[in-house]
């Protein structure tokens, strides 16, 4: 193998695909060998090496990128919700995320704020939990990252340096819980900036009064 460097042969690159990934490990960071199934060439995120791991793996990668993950129907659930149900979502809101009608009508709501993507991260992260099978999981984070953490991307959600920092170390490895910190973070705004203007929306009012009961004239 070339005795050139990952981060050197990666500079290589210049094409917008390449831009648009987290840069390679650091010297420093990096794991004296790696693990035992994989080629100890692909410590390097980006795929550069030459390998036959990593030509599949960009193969498989070129799929994703036409298919994406699978599209969210238009709404979770098609049954109007309860005026109980309704009601419970203003006493909290993680009762609100934990209902999956609840989590369709803020979604819609954020949409209207131009915010959209903070609950299509949150919802793509959960979908990242159950997934056992290790391709899948390199892929799906590979497709999470150029979403909705990528600086190059429009639906860029809104993430600190620190938790940056620990994607890009997680993403020589992803696993199943690679985006935990940021979907707590992502969770942690939803919670505090958005949960609350749509308590006062018109359109959780509405529903409110849907589910209101009626007076009947004399």
């Amino acid at each position: 193998m070339d005795a050139a460097s990952p981060t050197a042969t990666a500079k290589e690159h210049t094409g917008p695909e390449e831009a648009d990934r987290p840069p390679s490990m650091s010297s420093h960071d990096a794991a004296p060998s790696g693990p035992p199934s994989r080629n100890p060439c692909c410590l390097c995120w980006c795929c550069c090496c030459s390998c036959s791991w990593n030509q599949e793996r960009q193969r498989a990668w070129q799929v994703s990128r036409e298919s994406k993950l699978q599209p969210l129907p238009s709404c979770e659930v098609c049954t109007p919700p309860s005026p109980e149900e309704v009601q419970s979502w203003a006493q909290s809101f993680d009762k609100l995320m934990h209902s999956p009608t609840g989590r369709s009508v803020f979604r819609a709501f954020l949409r209207t704020e131009y915010s959209e993507e903070n609950m299509l991260f949150w919802l793509a992260c959960e979908e990242l939990k159950t997934e056992a099978d290790r391709h899948v999981v390199d892929e799906k984070a590979r497709l999470i990252y150029e979403d909705y953490v990528s600086i190059l991307s429009p639906k860029e959600v809104s993430l600190d340096s620190r938790v940056r920092e620990g994607i890009n170390r997680k993403m020589q490895e992803p696993s199943p819980h690679t985006f935990d910190d940021a979907q707590l973070q992502i969770y942690t705004l939803m919670h505090r900036d958005s949960y609350p203007r749509f308590l006062t929306s018109p359109t959780y009012r509405s529903l409110l009064l849907q589910g209101a009961p009626q007076s009947s004239e004399a």
